[in-house]
């Protein structure tokens, strides 16, 4: 009988652990999807590196001065080669597909002057773009909220807690 009651507090606690496990994948964890291009300035008609890893399935790499690649899943990396009428110094967004996640990279064409607009105060030098590589949430530590942690782990201990408590008050009222 006290193994059943065992069991019984092992099945609560096993529960309490995955009712916690979508809420922890809903958060969209992609940090283990990376991509880059190599060099990230490159002339027309040169070749790029194209590298993407965490991805257990095909790549598929497109953007508007090469033709779509695909990295196979037992690959991390391709090459494209730059379209030769690239328009010189323009940005071309590279856009990498893993499933249902994706990240871009920006990919500036070397040669001329940029596309954005030179910043008043220091007309010799271009402006830098306003924003970095969107490339995901970042490592491991990516969306780590200490609050939501420390809720779940309460809550589990609760749930074992009481399971224990339970399973014990009930021994005792047996008689043993």
């Amino acid at each position: 009988m006290r193994a059943i009651r065992v069991a019984s507090a092992a099945l609560l606690g096993v529960s309490a652990l995955a009712m916690t496990a979508p809420a922890a994948q809903a958060q969209g964890d992609n940090s283990g999807f990376w991509a880059t291009v190599r060099p990230t300035t490159v002339a027309p008609g040169e070749h790029v590196r194209l590298r993407a890893t965490g991805c257990e399935q095909s790549v598929t790499v497109s953007s508007g001065v090469f033709d779509t690649v695909t990295i196979p899943r037992w690959r991390t990396t391709a090459w494209a080669r730059v379209d030769r009428d690239a328009r010189r110094g323009a940005v071309y967004e590279v856009s990498f597909y893993c499933g249902t996640f994706w990240q871009s990279v920006d990919l500036t064409i070397a040669g001329g002057r940029p596309d954005r607009p030179d910043r008043p105060d220091r007309p010799d030098r271009p402006e830098h773009p306003e924003h970095g590589v969107r490339a995901g949430e970042g490592g491991t530590l990516a969306g780590l909220d200490l609050k939501e942690i420390g809720l779940g782990a309460a809550l589990i201990t609760a749930a074992l807690g009481t399971a224990y408590h339970l399973s014990r008050r009930r021994t005792d009222e047996d008689g043993s």
